[in-house]
């Protein structure tokens, strides 16, 4: 007898950079806890950033940009997340990089607009006509075959609904009868059939029929309330990139060029401008109906002194449009030279004229204690054990170096630790890691010294 172990397919969770972060932690007046949230210190920027969530919910924000400035390693794009976080998952969030702009494929400004369109969502809501209720009667009406033959074809069905308000008695296409077949309605079972579409949907057995004796396992639901036919309304989210891309590929036949011209299509196709207006004029109607709602979503733009100064005035047009989301700009950068220039040396790398435009929140380096907090947060995260020692150890080094250094170290002592036969890590384990790596001040100075040992 032969027993084997089956391992599970699921995919384990990885565990990213800014896993632990579930919001921006702050209490109903809108100040700042020391730590909640996944977030630790940084008070100023995270009240700061929850003024901008607000004004975000109150739809106050669109078209404008925050800039979120701060040394390497003081949870700029922590704060971001959280930012997408609080706004929960129906608002629109994407992220990019400065660097992303420059592909081979499209233009600077298309790969911009792309991004600008996929943070901004469209909520449609939809009023379809039903008929709904409990199957009392299903005959199909048999003719005979106009083709010939002795065969017969349904011409049409006739069918009973009944609500708790009343009956009705419908004559509905052939085609339907096959969807009722697929659907294996029997009378008695609840349904509705939408009336300009043709779909019908089973929702399960009426509970009029729950005492029954049954094999099956069958779902009871109970008699719809109000009249046989009546309006349902439907909510579809959509983001503007969504529309670009269904109304710019082509929507060919069935038969096999349409098929091989779609799949010889170039994946990056660049959609121009002119269908853009075209979908915008669309959306502005359906917003004036009242039919769609639209809603602003958040850009991230992180390493932003990457764009060069041609992206920096398209970035000036895009943020003065009508449907422009809200855009938040992460730089690590001082003082430097502005990218696609000589010598104009701005502050963040930034043009002064953006920067006008901009609400820019300052984060701080983090002191030892909030050092070890996080370190202690992202071992919980890992699911790793540690010894106060080793933390304050972590600590220690980690205003030394950097909050990234320090992080990284985690899973190598973890692996020093497993080696020596423990499941805690210990302060012996971080130093023993902390003399086999070195942190970027530490090489830099070693470069220094022996600068006549490298080659220029």
């Amino acid at each position: 007898m032969k027993i084997e172990e089956v391992k599970s397919t699921a995919k384990t969770q990885r565990v990213s950079a800014h896993t632990h972060i579930k919001g921006l932690g702050l209490d109903e007046n809108g100040a700042a806890i020391q730590a909640a949230a996944g977030l630790v210190g940084q008070e100023m920027a995270r009240e700061a950033a929850g003024i901008v969530v607000d004004m975000i919910k109150s739809k106050k924000m669109a078209g404008r940009a925050v800039l979120l400035a701060g040394p390497p390693g003081t949870g700029k794009t922590a704060i971001a997340l959280a930012i997408a976080q609080e706004l929960g998952n129906k608002v629109p969030f994407c992220p990019m990089v400065g660097s992303e702009v420059y592909s081979s494929e499209i233009k600077k400004t298309e790969v911009l607009m792309e991004n600008f369109r996929r943070a901004i969502g469209l909520r449609i809501k939809e009023t379809k006509e039903v008929y709904e209720g409990e199957v009392t009667e299903l005959t199909p009406i048999e003719t005979e075959n106009p083709m010939g033959g002795y065969g017969k074809t349904v011409s049409h069905v006739v069918i009973g609904l009944k609500t708790a308000k009343g009956t009705k008695q419908l004559k509905l296409d052939p085609s339907i009868y096959e969807s009722l077949q697929k659907e294996k309605v029997e009378t008695g079972d609840v349904i509705y059939i939408e009336a300009n579409s043709g779909a019908v949907k089973r929702q399960g057995r009426s509970d009029n029929f729950a005492t029954e004796f049954d094999l099956e396992a069958e779902e009871y639901v109970p008699l719809p309330k109000g009249d046989v036919h009546k309006k349902k309304e439907v909510i579809q989210d959509v983001t503007l990139h969504d529309l670009d891309v269904a109304n710019a590929k082509p929507q060919g036949g069935q038969d096999i060029m349409s098929m091989m011209g779609q799949l010889m299509k170039p994946k990056k196709t660049e959609i121009t401008d002119k269908l853009r207006k075209e979908i915008n004029k669309v959306v502005n109607k359906y917003i004036d109906q009242g039919i769609a709602e639209l809603v602003p979503g958040v850009l991230f733009i992180d390493e932003v002194h990457m764009l060069d100064i041609e992206t920096f005035t398209y970035l000036h047009r895009a943020l003065e449009s009508a449907i422009a989301p809200i855009v938040i700009f992460a730089t690590n950068r001082g003082r430097c030279v502005i990218r696609g220039t000589e010598d104009i040396i701005s502050p963040h790398g930034i043009p002064l004229d953006l920067l006008d435009r901009l609400l820019i929140i300052r984060t701080l380096p983090y002191f030892r204690s909030e050092i070890e907090q996080i370190v202690k947060l992202r071992a919980t995260t890992e699911g790793l054990q540690i010894e106060d020692e080793a933390l304050s150890a972590l600590g220690e080094l980690g205003t030394k170096t950097t909050l990234r250094y320090v992080v990284q170290l985690l899973t190598p002592a973890a692996l020093t630790a497993k080696v020596n036969e423990r499941t805690i890590i210990k302060k012996e384990d971080v130093e023993e890691v902390g003399s086999l790596f070195l942190d970027a001040k530490s090489s830099a100075k070693i470069l220094t010294q022996n600068k006549d040992k490298f080659m220029k």
